[in-house]
């Protein structure tokens, strides 16, 4: 199984300002739905952050980390058989993606992602 990226998801009730802070560590914007937006290193593209109001795909269960994976299909399974609690079911997402979350033995919500 191939990891492409790990990211974290930042929690922020004050869009503007994370994207001021996180420009000033060297963050660009590459994305923004509104609710998430993506900021990188212009050069180095897989160092990311993700700022988020809220996961309007998934409402009351906010990743805390997001991991991109080549085959999230193969990931989902592995991740099923081993027991880990699943805390979202896999699904495509209207944005492009194809995603599913679950928790680490830390409590953490991880969105295990592809790109359709």
């Amino acid at each position: 199984m191939s990891v492409r990226r790990v990211v974290p998801d930042i929690h922020s009730q004050d869009m503007e300002g994370s994207r001021e802070f996180y420009g000033l560590l060297g963050f660009e914007e590459v994305m923004n739905l509104g609710w998430v937006m993506t900021m990188a290193s212009p050069e180095n593209p897989t160092a990311q952050v993700i700022l988020m109001t809220e996961d309007r795909g998934a409402p009351g269960t906010p990743p805390d980390m997001s991991v991109e994976v080549e085959d999230v299909d193969a990931v989902y399974a592995a991740v099923l058989a081993s027991g880990a609690p699943i805390v979202r079911e896999l699904r495509d997402e209207d944005w492009g993606v194809r995603r599913f979350f679950v928790r680490d033995p830390n409590g953490k919500v991880v969105n295990v992602v592809s790109h359709r």
